[in-house]
Formats: C-alpha cells, sequence, structure tokens
C-alpha cells in the first residue's frame, strides 16, 4: 500500500470554529446517529448481518428524506455525502467483522470435536495408541514428498478419509503440532489446558457476535445520565444487566463530533499569503479559511499540494487532478487538555488529516501510478464500446475518460528518484511478544533459512534506555490512576507520546534493516489472532492454578493483561507500514506460531508469507 496518512492543526477565528463546531456536532452527528439507528431497525438487518455485507446504495436511500427533516437541515452537501460514507463505513465493517466471527466460531466447533485425548482416540478407532502412532509416523512420511503446507495436506487427508482410523491419526497429529511427540505418554494436564483453552475461545467469540449494533456518539451525556438515573433506582433483573449498566456508566462518552470527509482532493484549495503561510478552505464552508501549522516533516506535503493545485490552474486544464499528491481530507476535532475555557470549539483543536499516495511525489512513482489509470481507463472504454448503442450519457462519460486519458499523458514535474527494487526471495519476518516487544529475522524464502535476526534491542541501539524510562513511568502513571481511583477523583493523565516516539524509532530501524538486506517484504503478523490465542491460554491457566479461588483468579488475569496491553502492537504495525510505503517495500501478513522463541516466530511469519505467496 503506497498511502500514508499525515495531519496538521487548522487554526481559525473564533467565529469560523464556532460555525464549524455547530455544523458537526448540532447536525451532521445528529444524522450520523439517526442513520445508524434506522439502519439496525431496517427489517432486511439480519439478512445483511448474515450475507456478511451492505447493500450498495441504501445508506444514501435512507439519507434522503432525513435532508429535510429540520434537526439535520442546512448542511453542506460535502456534509450529507460523509455523513453517508461514514455510515456506511462502520456498517461494512462490522458487517465483515460478524462474517469473519461465524466463520472462525465454526472453525472453533469443528476443531473442538476434533480435539479428543488419546484414552479417546483409542476408544473411538478401536486400537492402541501405538497403532495411532505408528500410522501418524508413515503419514507424514507420506506427505513429506508432496509440496505445500503439512496442515493443509493433513486437513485434505481427514476430510477425504472414509475410516474411522485415519480420521483418528490426523487428530493426533493436529493436537501434537503435526508431528509425532517422542513420548507416547500423553501429558494429561497440558491437554486439559488446551482443551480448556479452546473452549473458552469458542465462549469469547459468542460473546463478541453478541456485541451491541453500532450506535452513535452522545455528544450530550443524556445516554449515560438515563443509564445514571436507572441504576441508582432500579435493581437489575440478572447479572448480565448489571455488567451492562457498569460497562456504561464506567466508559466515559466520547465528547468529539464524526469527522467529516472531503474524498475528492479539489475539494481543498490551498492558499498562501504574502508572508508565504499556507491555509486551506474547503468546498461547502464558504470563505473561511483555515491556517496550517505543522512541522517540518509534514510541511513539505503541504508544499506540495499547493504546487500541485497552482500548476493545474496556470495550466489551463492541462493536467489531471487524479494525480494530485493529495488524494483525500478529513476534518477532526481532538480532544485538548485545555480546560480554561467553557465553549466546546475553544477547548477542542482542530485536526486536518490528508491521505496522500507516496508514489506521486516522484517522476518514477507518478509513470508507475499514469499506467495503472491508463489501463484501467482503456479497459472501461472497451467494455463500453463492446456495448453499443450508447445513449448521451454514456457518449458524454466515455469522452470525459478520453479527456482525462490524455491529460495523463502529461504529468505533473516531480523529482526524479529511483524506485526501490527489493529481492522478492529475502523477506523480514517480524514477530510480536509480550517481553520481547519485536524480533526481526532477515529469511531466504528459496531455502527456508536464517540469514540473521536482530533483538528489540538491538533494533532501538543507543535509544535502548528509552524503554526503560517508558517502563517506569507507566508504572507511575499506573499508581496515580490507582489512587485517584481509590479516591473516587478524576484518573484521566495525559499521554507522554514517548510509546508514540518508541514506536517510531523501531518502524525506522526495521525498514533500514530491510534495505540493508534488499529485502522484496516486510511480513508482519496477524494480531488478532496473537492477542486472542493469549487471552485464552492465560485464562485456562488461570483456571488449573485457581480452580475454586475467584480472588486469585482475576488477580492473574489482571497482572497478565498490563503486560499484554502495555504495548500497542497496533500502532507499532502502522507505523511499519507507513515507513515501508514511503519506500515502496511490500507490507505482507503470516502467522506467527504460539509456542517457539521470538527467533522462529520471526522465521515462521516470513516462511508462512513466502509459502501462501507461491500458492497463489
Amino acid at each position: 500500500m503506497s498511502q500514508i496518512t499525515i495531519q496538521c492543526h487548522l487554526v481559525a477565528s473564533e467565529s469560523t470554529c464556532h460555525h464549524l463546531w455547530k455544523l458537526m456536532a448540532d447536525l451532521n452527528t445528529p444524522l450520523i446517529n439517526e442513520l445508524l439507528a434506522q439502519m439496525a431497525q431496517h427489517p432486511e438487518f439480519e439478512t445483511w448481518r448474515k450475507k456478511g455485507r451492505l447493500p450498495a446504495g441504501i445508506v444514501k436511500q435512507l439519507c434522503q428524506p432525513l435532508k429535510t427533516d429540520p434537526r439535520f437541515t442546512n448542511q453542506p452537501a460535502r456534509f450529507y455525502a460523509s455523513a453517508i460514507a461514514v455510515v456506511e463505513y462502520i456498517y461494512k465493517s462490522w458487517f465483515k467483522l460478524q462474517q469473519r466471527l461465524a466463520q472462525k466460531l465454526s472453525r472453533k466447533i469443528s476443531w473442538l470435536g476434533m480435539l479428543k485425548s488419546d484414552e479417546e482416540l483409542t476408544a473411538e478407532s478401536n486400537t492402541s495408541v501405538e497403532v495411532i502412532r505408528t500410522n501418524a509416523a508413515e503419514l507424514l512420511n507420506s506427505l513429506s514428498s508432496e509440496e505445500g503446507s503439512i496442515y493443509t495436506k493433513l486437513w485434505k487427508v481427514y476430510n477425504d478419509a472414509d475410516d474411522i482410523l485415519t480420521r483418528c491419526v490426523v487428530c493426533y497429529l493436529f493436537k501434537n503440532s503435526n508431528e509425532v511427540p517422542e513420548k507416547s505418554e500423553e501429558n494429561l494436564k497440558e491437554f486439559a489446558e488446551n482443551r480448556r483453552k479452546t473452549e473458552i475461545q469458542i465462549e469469547r467469540i459468542k460473546q463478541q457476535l453478541e456485541s451491541r449494533i453500532p450506535k452513535g456518539r452522545d455528544l450530550t451525556w443524556e445516554s449515560w445520565l438515563e443509564t445514571l438515573a436507572i441504576a441508582s433506582t432500579t435493581a437489575p433483573t440478572d447479572e448480565s444487566e448489571a455488567k451492562s449498566w457498569q460497562n456504561k456508566l464506567l466508559t466515559k462518552p466520547k465528547p468529539i463530533p464524526f469527522p467529516v470527509g472531503y474524498e475528492t482532493n479539489e475539494d481543498l484549495t490551498w492558499i498562501k499569503n504574502e508572508k508565504g503561510r499556507l491555509s486551506v478552505q474547503f468546498n461547502g464552508l464558504g470563505k473561511h479559511t483555515f491556517q496550517i501549522y505543522c512541522d517540518q516533516r509534514q510541511l513539505k506535503w503541504f508544499e506540495r499540494f499547493y504546487e500541485d493545485q497552482e500548476i493545474k490552474k496556470g495550466s489551463k486544464n492541462e493536467y489531471s487532478s487524479g494525480l494530485f499528491t493529495l488524494r483525500s481530507g478529513r476534518i477532526a476535532w481532538q480532544e485538548s487538555t485545555n480546560t480554561n475555557k467553557d465553549d466546546p470549539w475553544k477547548i477542542h483543536q482542530l485536526i486536518l488529516y490528508c491521505t496522500v499516495d507516496t508514489r506521486l511525489w516522484t517522476a518514477e512513482g507518478t509513470e508507475q501510478v499514469c499506467q495503472e489509470k491508463a489501463e484501467d481507463i482503456a479497459k472501461t472504454l472497451t467494455n463500453m464500446k463492446e456495448k453499443g448503442d450508447l445513449n448521451d450519457k454514456q457518449q458524454a462519460f466515455i469522452r470525459r475518460k478520453q479527456s482525462t486519458l490524455a491529460r495523463l499523458n502529461n504529468p505533473f514535474p516531480r523529482p526524479s528518484q529511483p524506485p526501490y527494487q527489493g529481492q522478492p526471495h529475502i523477506l523480514i519476518g517480524v514477530a510480536l511478544e509480550r517481553h520481547k516487544p519485536t524480533t526481526v529475522a532477515v529469511v531466504d524464502g528459496t531455502k527456508d533459512k536464517v540469514i540473521t535476526y536482530r533483538s528489540f534491542k538491538q533494533l532501538l541501539g543507543d535509544n535502548y534506555g528509552l524503554l526503560n524510562k517508558r517502563h517506569q513511568r507507566k508504572q507511575k502513571e499506573s499508581h496515580q490512576r490507582h489512587k485517584a481511583q481509590r479516591d473516587g477523583s478524576s484518573n484521566q493523565f495525559g499521554d507522554s507520546q514517548l510509546g508514540e516516539y518508541i514506536d517510531r524509532l523501531i518502524a525506522k530501524a526495521i525498514v533500514t534493516f530491510a534495505q540493508t538486506y534488499h529485502a522484496g517484504s516486510i511480513v508482519l503478523p496477524k494480531l488478532g489472532d496473537i492477542r486472542e490465542s493469549f487471552e485464552s491460554k492465560i485464562q485456562a491457566q488461570a483456571e488449573q492454578k485457581f480452580p475454586d479461588l475467584m480472588k486469585n483468579r482475576k488477580e492473574y488475569l489482571k497482572r497478565y493483561r498490563i503486560q499484554v496491553h502495555q504495548w500497542s502492537y497496533g500502532r507499532l504495525i502502522n507505523d511499519i507500514k507507513a515507513q515501508a510505503s514511503k519506500l515502496g517495500i511490500v507490507v505482507e501478513e503470516g502467522q506467527q506460531p504460539i509456542r517457539a522463541s521470538p527467533q522462529e516466530k520471526a522465521k515462521e511469519v516470513a516462511i508462512s508469507a513466502y509459502r501462501n505467496r507461491r500458492k497463489s
């Protein structure tokens, strides 16, 4: 992915900020809340949920009558389009997640049915453990000569098998990580833990499937206050209702309106005053002007936006906006620690997020984008002309596409920079862990061989001391939060952003490491599976350690969760992707094993991605 997001602060007059806040908080966010509610009440909602997708145009159809509703009128057209896009994005993501969870639940239930002890397998197959072990060894030998993952081949054997013994043999191998263990005697304690871990995973997935339907943002705290009034005057009917009240009361409402997206780059007009200060105006907001405030790292991008716009203006439409470095923008309010003022538009800060295509920074990258767009347009024109008997609208569409194609042959002047050329068979595998946040392996995919490793300490180098500093700060904040909770006072503390800085340093080190070895790609583990597996495993361990002591079990889980969540793996992954995209290094996903050393995990992440690439 060659697109990254940059940001800057927007500074404007008090009247402009007040006007924008009123539009976003009093009109646009309530409109999004209403659309979300109407979607959930739609008679076809359950059908969409099962299919895992949203019909095209349904949100726009629901929004049409709301445009004349007095609660939501007098918004710019771009704000209505943004509200539709936000609701579509929320529900498309939610439906896809529900579908993925349902599929995952089905697989876990199937696996639980296969996860049997040696005693159960021998009873089912009417044979002995030694016979099962012998057959398992023979099956592995027969499959070793075939290409492909052993796991996939075993699944095929299981699905094709008609006899019970073969199925029991495959179940035995699956249970023992696709190999025949040295000891014939089974570790019953480990088996019980693994079985309970799977049961916990199923329970957690079921809870996630029953999660609440997407709701809007409560800027007025009305929902929170209603829950407080109910909880203080009414007894809960059961434990689940009490827990739902508690969750709502302990969750601080987000007093920030939904952002407004500008999907067309020409909806933003860039201005420079006589002193060279950059400002921006937005389509639909009239002459309201916002000054750009950012650091030097981001400033070059905003200056490029202005240059692209001025070149197009001065060329009598010879250049295409499809080659603007800016792809889209989004206005959002950000919470501020400034509590000295009462009005929200004075307390909160305005942020502009801009999505840019890093390839359009250079002449070589721009040429690549031009070729891609030209091929897409040529394919579209061919398909349209094959239809024949085109109406006026279709003919006008073809003329526009032909005009765009002509302008693509006249790319914007860009600096030359040869693109990064990596070796496809060299991969950088990244492993993420609790105790050692990041371990990296350089892997030759053709030989399944590791060239070298880098530990977390080696990646940070002279900056490794920052890690201890961050741990000390985290412990101090945790202690302060505990005291504040005990005293019933505010427990919201500012973020030092030291963790974000360390993430950027690690991401930069990994990308530099990839350049050094001319790696073709960086392979990152699938994050969701790692956390889910850790969580289920630790719950099973807690139940075994403290079967009758619920308090001790909760303390055990609490200590574990503090360790797991002390590092933002998602943020680190996003930083690595952003750094890699700047150089054009491909980022892939691989499967990280559960039980292995950090070095082995990093190696397996890379190898799994390379094998998947060969299959496709």
